[in-house]
This record gives structure tokens, C-alpha cells and sequence, in this order.
């Protein structure tokens, strides 16, 4: 099988594993107990905050480890905008993931919040010209995803923080798949907010991290025994701490050459989707997108039969974001970028690793042209 679906989830690198093992048997202890095996637990923590803060450039007082990506953005956008007092208004675009979105609706709904949704182009691209105009005197926070999960356009987050910042709003990011692929430093990108998931770089599911930067106050969205500074109660997941730690180092480490490396290997697939695979139409932006990207939609198909039929084939891919998979729905993400929904239920995402290799991108044009032409009646370029 070639596994194509890496934006969704990745495998636990061998390493990070390893790392976590001890903590998984005996050294397994609550690092909020007194005794030694708590103390060895709480130390191991440490380490390993101290360890996401250098890859992050942060303090490791700033560093608050969560269940994931999903409780992440939730308590940055909840727990940010609740204990904020300047106002009730958030700015956002209509592409974000739906750990986003929901939160939003959320304090639309429960506490009278106000929501700007700006608009995207046909490439999934936020104008932060157009995003400057949309911010008031009231804004609390805006919130513009680092990358697109599901077409992968990288967004100017730069530009945007600092005209968030010249307002006073709070500024968050999601950065889920941006990890271990860009830059993460949060002094750089001028963000307040960050929000990472450990399954995505090769650590298990059920870890995340969220910068939050010094001095920010933010309302716990889970009430408890107070760990992680009061910001989210709850006996803290020291293995999955350890085994995030790693992965992110690990990435890092490789992303300057691999991410470039694989940036080529994506750019002539593209290519070659584009020219041997009848109809295809790349989405999102074409230079401005995650190196390990790759989407497509191909008119007169069904997204999900081609899924379906590529696994025959041996190719694992996905039709967008893997928390909406079975929704009859077109994906929202092209929809705000303007595609209709028929040609919207025709997406296919494609998402590369580290070990994929140019042979494995070869046999998946191969297996998708044959697909693609099957399932639409239209000969393949290679026919």
C-alpha cells in the first residue's frame, strides 16, 4: 500500500515511541503525586515543555499541553475571547477547520460574540488588506489557520498578526499542519496563539500543544485540579508529552532539507496529474501551499469513488479533512473558495510524508489517470 493520507494522521516514529515507553510502564507515574514516581513524572514533563518551547521560541511557562488540535484552537479562541474585556467581536475566514469554526458559533450563540467572516480567493488565499478593513476597536481575536488542511495554502500570518496587533486584538493561529513543514517560531510570526497536534508529526493521537503568550489571560474550558497553570485542569498525558516532544524535534531537525525535497517531489506530481489524468484541476494556491500537498478535483467523478477505488488499487488518499469524512456535504473550505458543490464532491487531498519516494508518486499517477477515466468515461492522456 503507498499512504498518501499524512495531513490526516501519520504513524508514531519508531523513535518517539521509544522515548515514551518508560513512561508508559515504570516510570508511569501522576506527576501531580508527591512521591518519587510522581516526582520523576513531573520532571519528565518539564523536559519535555522545555523541549516544544525551543521549537517554538518560546518560554516553557507559555507551552500548555492539551488532547490535540481540536482542544487546542477550542481553548485558545473560547478561553481567550471569554477572559478578554475589550470587546465581543472575532474576525476569521470561512476556510478554517472546524475545531474553529464551531468555537466561533459557539460564543455566537452562548454569549452574544460577533463574527466577521473574511473571504478567501479562488486559491484559498486570505487578502490581509481586506482582513485589516474588517478589524474594529472591538475586536478580541482573529483567528487564520497557518496552513489549509485540506488544499493547502499557507497564509500570510505575518501580515496578518501585525495588523491585528496594531488594533490590540489577540491573534491565533492554527498550525496543526503547518508543524514540522514551516517555520514555528511565535516571536516571528507575531502570533499570541498557537495550536499544534501531535499525531500529525508522528506522535500518537490524544496530545496537542497551544502556545499561549506570557501574560495573556485565558478562561479554562475544563475545570478540575488546576494542572497546566490553571489553563487546562486534568492529570496531564506525561507519554504523549515525551513522545510530542520528540516528534517535533525530530521534524524540525528535518525540515529544512525535507521540506524542500519533498516540495519537488509534489510539484512534478502535480504536473503530472495535471497533464495525464483527464479533466484534473488543481485547488489551492499553486507556489503558496504546503510542500507535502497535493489536491485536486476531477470533474465527472464521485471524490469518494475514486477513494474507493484507488484503495483497491493500493493507494491510501482522502477526499479533504479526515473530521468530515462521511458527510454528504461538499467540503466548506471549497465552497468559500468558490467552487460549486458538484465539482466540490469530485476533491481528492493527497498528502505526502518524509519516506515517500518519487517511485510511489509514479505508480499513484498511474493507478489515478486509470481511475479517474473509468469512473468519468473520458480516455486517459496515457490511453
Amino acid at each position: 500500500m503507498i499512504y498518501l493520507d499524512n495531513a490526516a494522521t501519520s504513524p508514531v516514529r519508531r523513535a518517539v515511541l521509544e522515548r515514551m515507553w518508560p513512561y508508559l510502564t515504570e516510570e508511569f507515574g501522576n506527576p501531580s503525586s508527591t512521591h518519587e514516581y510522581g516526582r520523576q513524572a513531573a520532571l519528565a514533563l518539564t523536559h519535555a515543555r522545555e523541549r516544544v518551547a525551543r521549537v517554538l521560541g518560546c518560554r516553557a511557562a507559555e507551552v500548555v499541553f492539551t488532547s490535540g488540535g481540536t482542544e487546542s484552537d477550542n481553548l485558545a479562541i473560547i478561553g481567550v475571547s471569554l477572559a478578554t474585556p475589550r470587546g465581543r467581536h472575532i474576525v476569521t475566514t470561512p476556510i478554517e477547520h472546524e475545531a474553529v469554526i464551531e468555537s466561533c458559533s459557539y460564543l455566537q450563540r452562548q454569549h452574544g460574540f460577533e463574527v466577521t467572516m473574511v473571504d478567501v480567493d479562488t486559491d484559498g488565499l486570505v487578502d490581509a488588506d481586506e482582513l485589516g478593513r474588517a478589524l474594529r476597536p472591538d475586536t478580541t481575536l482573529v483567528s487564520v489557520m497557518y496552513a489549509n488542511n485540506e488544499v493547502g495554502t499557507v497564509q500570510p500570518i505575518r501580515r496578518i498578526a501585525a495588523l491585528a496587533g496594531a488594533v490590540g486584538a489577540r491573534m491565533h493561529t492554527d498550525a496543526v499542519q503547518a508543524a514540522g513543514w514551516l517555520p514555528l517560531d511565535v516571536a516571528a510570526l507575531g502570533v499570541d496563539a498557537l495550536a499544534i497536534s501531535g499525531h500529525k508529526l508522528g506522535a500518537p493521537k490524544g496530545i496537542g500543544a497551544l502556545y499561549l503568550r506570557r501574560g495573556m489571560s485565558v478562561e479554562a474550558t475544563l475545570h478540575g485540579g488546576g494542572q497546566e497553570r490553571g489553563r487546562r485542569s486534568g492529570t496531564e498525558n506525561v507519554p504523549g508529552a515525551v513522545g510530542l516532544a520528540e516528534a517535533l524535534e525530530l521534524a524540525e531537525a528535518a525540515r529544512p532539507g525535507s521540506a524542500d525535497r519533498i516540495a519537488e517531489l509534489r510539484n512534478a506530481f502535480i504536473d503530472r496529474v495535471l497533464a495525464e489524468v483527464p479533466g484534473a484541476r488543481l485547488t489551492g494556491h499553486h507556489r503558496l501551499r504546503l510542500p507535502a500537498n497535493a489536491s485536486f478535483c476531477f470533474p465527472g467523478t464521485s471524490g469518494e469513488a475514486v477513494l474507493l477505488d484507488l484503495e483497491r488499487r493500493g493507494i491510501i488518499c482522502s477526499s479533504g479533512s479526515a473530521c468530515a469524512a462521511g458527510s454528504d456535504e461538499p467540503s466548506h473550505v471549497l465552497v468559500a473558495m468558490g467552487l460549486d458543490a458538484e465539482l466540490a464532491q469530485t476533491a481528492v487531498r493527497f498528502t505526502l510524508s518524509e519516506t515517500t519516494t518519487a517511485d510511489d508518486l509514479a505508480a499513484t499517477v498511474a493507478a489515478l489517470a486509470d481511475s479517474v477515466a473509468g469512473l468519468s468515461g473520458h480516455p486517459s492522456a496515457a490511453s
